[in-house]
């Protein structure tokens, strides 16, 4: 019983939440590797854009919800999702027309629209500040848990309980839709090979009869789409804060350089990866090892506070450059 009660504070504490997070590291890290392997530029502004389609999200929602709309146990924002990544398609398009395709017709060193995007991203950060305000807002209406401890523990008998949260088991099921309708797209469809090409070779790909400005409105919308959804699935598991989208870049970036820039499969593990590092790292495992009749002397088996969180992905990050700059999935090198 004691190691079922070890096993049930593992997937409690480790497991279940490391999952969602890492669904939602993958899906931003998709974002940033589509944009990196077609538009080649890493978009700094990926955590301010995530946050103003999220913002779009909420505003919709609680539309909806004045409307009296209800999705019962599910929460609004899914109803919500498609104005936001309207939104946030027509933001980034503009933005694209206004900043990025200046550069871009100007054939500028990549560095150069590195550094536009981080203008881009103190604006939309701006933007979505004043959109929607600076307050923590939970958005997540709708049942609360799937599995809640009180009834896992008077099923089970166990000490331990578990606890699935309905937005945790969202983010999981959406995240797997969403890659695969993705992958479909870039493989079975005429404009997603046209992609490809487009970023396996730009010019062999023009003088096949590619139309340059169409992959690049293609695969803004989608980014957007991968940026919405994401930033969306993040602030119904946790909260909503502008602040906070600002600081999920560093392991979302962590995560698209570990699996390889470029390598869509890539994004998804590193979103995996750098997710349960910094939860397994960052957890105190005292009441595992407990469970299991393992002396810790009364220290909490913690490497790191979660202060400490985005250290984590950092140290990865820094590896991976040192070590392997192509990534696991060898990507294109930073």
């Amino acid at each position: 019983m004691d190691i079922l009660n070890a096993l049930v504070a593992f997937l409690n504490f480790v497991f279940i939440p490391a999952a969602a997070y890492g669904a939602q590291l993958a899906l931003g890290a998709l974002g940033i590797t589509l944009i990196y392997g077609i538009l080649r530029f890493s978009n700094f502004a990926h955590g301010d854009t995530m946050a103003f389609g999220t913002a779009v999200t909420i505003i919709a929602t609680w539309a909806l919800q004045s409307l009296g709309v209800s999705l019962g146990p599910l929460p609004v924002a899914l109803l919500a999702l498609p104005f936001g990544i309207i939104g946030c398609a027509i933001m980034v398009l503009a933005t694209d027309r206004v900043v990025y395709r200046f550069y871009r017709r100007k054939k500028s060193d990549p560095i150069i629209l590195v550094m536009a995007s981080v203008g881009v991203m103190f604006v939309t950060n701006g933007l979505t500040r004043l959109l929607i305000g600076v307050d923590e807002i939970r958005f997540a209406d709708g049942a609360r848990f799937v599995i809640d401890v009180r009834s896992f523990r008077e099923w089970s008998g166990l000490s331990e309980g578990l606890a699935l949260r309905t937005t945790q088991v969202i983010t999981v099921v959406m995240a797997v839709l969403v890659v695969w309708a993705l992958f479909w797209f870039l493989n079975r469809t005429k404009s997603g090979k046209a992609m490809r090409a487009y970023s396996d070779n730009e010019d062999l790909a023009l003088l096949s009869g590619i139309d340059p400005d169409r992959v690049v409105r293609l695969t803004w919308i989608i980014a957007a789409a991968l940026m919405t959804i994401a930033g969306t699935l993040y602030g119904l598991d946790k909260a909503f804060k502008p602040f906070n989208y600002f600081q999920i870049l560093l392991p979302i970036f962590a995560a698209a350089i570990v699996g390889g820039l470029g390598s869509p499969i890539g994004a998804i593990a590193g979103g995996f990866i750098v997710a349960f590092s910094e939860v397994a790292i960052t957890y105190p495992w005292k009441k595992v090892a407990d469970h299991l009749g393992i002396e810790t002397g009364g220290s909490l088996l913690q490497l790191l506070s979660t202060e400490y969180k985005f250290a984590v992905s950092f140290v990865i990050l820094i590896i991976v450059l040192l070590f392997r700059p192509t990534g696991l999935f060898r990507g294109k090198s930073v």
